[in-house]
């Protein structure tokens, strides 16, 4: 399974957007199902609701979504430190959904990876 990032859904809701065709075309290729985390979620609705695109936002609610709970809070604390200790600033929102991903053994689909690179354990698409 895909753990979908803020970055992608935005360019995949894009209808103009060729990143955002490219995107889907490399989801269908991978043949795998895609999920969200409640933290992309939450990201995604709160520039929905910004820019009022409210016809969007029910086709983002129906997107399996993954809660973040307290194994990734533990897991997210621990790779912010890594990251910190490494000399590399990690967000603590990137941290939380790397440990989503990573408690969960999901791929994460990502355009931003320089982001994410620092966290060990992680499979990037």
């Amino acid at each position: 399974m895909i753990l979908v990032d803020t970055d992608v859904l935005i360019e995949i809701f894009d209808k103009n957007s060729e990143k955002g065709d490219a995107a889907l075309k490399k989801i269908e290729e991978i043949g795998e199902d895609i999920t969200l985390s409640s933290l992309n979620l939450h990201e995604i609705l709160f520039g929905l609701y910004k820019y009022k695109a409210r016809g969007k936002i029910d086709k983002i609610l129906l997107f399996d979504v993954v809660e973040f709970n307290k194994d990734d809070a533990n897991l997210s604390a621990k790779l912010e430190i890594e990251a910190e200790r490494k000399g590399k600033k990690a967000s603590r929102f990137d941290s939380m959904i790397a440990a989503v991903a990573i408690n969960r053994g999901l791929s994460l689909f990502t355009f931003n990876t320089s982001h994410f690179k620092v966290f060990k354990n992680l499979t990037l698409i």
